[in-house]
């Protein structure tokens, strides 16, 4: 988941090999990046998980993790994925940073939603798709992941970990990324439990990748958005054509509410048409 001195004869001469040497650098195509040593941070979205392929390692990972797909870029020399399902921001900084150093040339973190409990959200909020009795326990589960973006208890929590990586890597560019919208809009309506459910999940998710690219800026790092990639593929009970895994036959798979294999690539897509890859 691997960078004549020639003496005056004549003005006119020197003058005309100067414009023909600018017009043939202004017409030379730009020089192709290369990453030498990729590591990608995070949690259970930058680890692959609903992907398949997996690999079972420290943590779980898949092979159709977007790092991994960046592997078979000409421009990529190396990739190392220590992504793990779970990780908060602090756990990023105190486990995942041992192979950063000095050679590191690219970074990247998707992190951020374990710090707001997201398995307490997907284990309140993936039965209300279904069964609008549990949109209660799914609302509170979001307004108290809101009230902690609102503190700015999240934002600083980025803020240290992008420090973090930044000291062990100095030398590297750092992409933060953030979520997809986990559900296909619906019109809202307010006497429809799973409309209204489903409006604040993604309301959730606009204020989230919001705190991460402010820290992202804040820090000097880059931020990527995929929202853009993921839109008309999130959950839709309607629809075959989601890239959010959700099967309301086994509400409690680790699988749910994560990237499928094409949504991993829309994740990879988003980092590549950024130039971050290449």
């Amino acid at each position: 988941m691997g960078n004549v001195t020639v003496r005056r004869r004549h003005s006119a001469l020197a003058a005309g090999l100067a414009t023909l040497a600018m017009t043939l650098s202004l017409a030379a195509p730009a020089q192709a990046r290369t990453v030498q040593d990729y590591v990608a941070l995070g949690d259970s979205y930058a680890a692959g998980i609903g992907g398949g392929a997996y690999v079972v390692e420290d943590c779980v990972r898949s092979a159709n993790a977007y790092s991994e797909l960046a592997d078979d870029l000409k421009s990529v020399m190396e990739v190392t994925n220590v992504a793990c399902g779970g990780a908060t921001t602090q756990q990023v900084v105190q486990t995942q940073l041992a192979l950063l150093d000095k050679k590191t040339d690219l970074v990247t973190i998707t992190a951020g939603g374990n710090n707001l409990g997201f398995g307490t959200l997907a284990a309140a909020c993936g039965p209300a798709l279904i069964d609008p009795a549990a949109g209660a326990a799914c609302f509170g589960a979001i307004t108290d992941a809101q009230a902690q973006i609102a503190s700015g208890a999240l934002y600083q929590d980025l803020v240290e970990m992008i420090g973090a990586v930044q000291d062990a890597a100095p030398k590297a560019e750092i992409v933060v990324t953030g979520y997809p919208y986990l559900f296909d809009p619906v019109p809202f309506d307010p006497t429809n439990p799973t409309s209204v459910f489903i409006s604040q999940a993604n309301l959730l998710v606009f204020e989230l990748n919001a705190t991460i690219k402010a820290a992202a800026l804040a820090t000097g790092a880059e931020y990527v958005d995929v929202t853009d990639e993921f839109a008309g593929h999130g959950i839709n009970l309607s629809s075959n054509d989601s890239w959010i895994n959700f099967d309301p036959t086994a509400l409690d798979s680790f699988e749910n509410l994560h990237p499928n294999a094409e949504g991993y690539e829309a994740y990879f897509d988003a980092i590549y048409s950024e130039g971050f890859y290449n």
